[in-house]
């Protein structure tokens, strides 16, 4: 059996189809998405230019609240002094992100929504709060005072994102584990090589094989577990390229990251070995059929767009329950971000019984499959 293994692994990293799609176009893929957005999160964050419009009877607390923001060293805001008219022209030019009325009560004006006007938007809140707080503490224990003011001087968190599990979210994470989920999918290339190498009608190859004297279930199991092994190789080759090469925050358990690519791959190849097992169909349709679903499965997982799996989710969630590169995806987010078990524990159960699903079925069909003649 390990000879055929052996035997089976070096045959296919003959087939240019084998070696790229799998490996090396994921990895290309993953170098593209780096450059271009994977470091957008670590840089520097810019401040945000805001007009203040003094009105007669200003709050001065709050225009002192706002210098010592601006005076701070996360520099989250810069303001600048203009009379309302100017204020309006620059807003609409789109010169500042909004407009901060000092008035009794101060107010924002804003033309959008967006990092930057929610931003400003939580500054106003904050201290709105801190006022009415303070207030609620100078009426019935002025003697806490001084401490209260300390604890609510701190608005450093106010750009933070954190998920529900207190680690910091990166909003480009999902191209990454969608590109990972991707890489899992396209072992159906691998497992749709295989298909074609047991069936005798369609390569000299498989006509040889299928006349040695080695029982074909012998032949099947060799061919499903080089596969399995070949793209799992693949999958890791890439996350060690995203982790370690890349820098890319992947603070997983390496256990749990590990149990997923392997799962991930053993969906992939099974998904190709059904596709190849399928009826008599053109080997060109087939692997049409293997792409569209790849990247069908990959796209709505946030391949192309990273809030499309929260699109799915809110429109129609029975698909993020069945799409296997949203399932991969989401096991991604929930050992890096979410910290949720039982969702992780849900996805991988899935995704087991799927892949059990599809190779049982195509196993059934390769086995079955009787020729006149070779």
């Amino acid at each position: 059996m390990l000879h055929l293994i052996k035997y089976n692994i070096i045959v296919k990293l003959k087939n240019f189809n084998v070696v790229f799609w799998p490996l090396f176009f994921p990895l290309i893929l993953g170098t593209l998405f780096y450059f271009a957005f994977g470091q957008m999160e670590e840089g520097d964050f810019e401040t945000v230019p805001v007009a203040i419009v003094s009105e007669t009877d200003a709050d001065m607390v709050f225009i002192e609240f706002l210098k010592g923001i601006e005076n701070s060293e996360d520099e989250l805001i810069h303001t600048q002094e203009m009379s309302e008219d100017d204020a309006l022209n620059a807003l609409e030019n789109h010169k500042i992100s909004g407009i901060l009325y000092t008035g009794q009560t101060p107010s924002l004006t804003v033309s959008k929504n967006g990092l930057e006007e929610s931003i400003l938007q939580s500054l106003l809140e904050s201290y709105q709060n801190g006022k009415r707080t303070l207030t609620t503490i100078a009426a019935i224990h002025p003697e806490g005072m001084e401490q209260a003011v300390l604890q609510m001087s701190d608005y450093s968190d106010l750009v933070q994102q954190v998920s529900l599990g207190g680690k910091t979210t990166d909003g480009n994470a999902q191209f990454f584990y969608a590109l990972i989920a991707m890489a899992c999918l396209y072992g159906a290339f691998i497992g749709f090589g295989a298909a074609v190498t047991l069936q005798a009608n369609l390569t000299p190859l498989a006509a040889r094989r299928c006349v040695t004297p080695t029982h074909k279930l012998k032949l099947i199991v060799s061919e499903m577990l080089a596969s399995f092994l070949l793209q799992f190789v693949n999958v890791l080759i890439l996350l060690v390229y995203l982790r370690y090469v890349l820098h890319l925050d992947f603070e997983g358990q390496l256990s749990n990251m590990l149990l997923i690519s392997l799962i991930g791959s053993m969906i992939g190849v099974s998904m190709g070995i059904f596709i190849g097992s399928l009826g008599r169909m053109s080997e060109g349709i087939k692997i049409g059929i293997l792409l569209g679903i790849s990247m069908v499965c990959s796209f709505l997982a946030g391949l192309m767009n990273n809030t499309m799996k929260n699109i799915v989710e809110q429109h129609v969630p029975i698909i993020n329950r069945i799409n296997p590169a949203a399932l991969i995806s989401d096991a991604f987010y929930c050992i890096n971000v979410y910290d949720d078990t039982a969702r992780y524990t849900r996805n991988l159960i899935t995704l087991s019984i799927m892949c059990a699903a599809l190779i049982i079925t195509s196993f059934c069909l390769v086995r079955r499959e009787r020729y006149d003649s070779i």
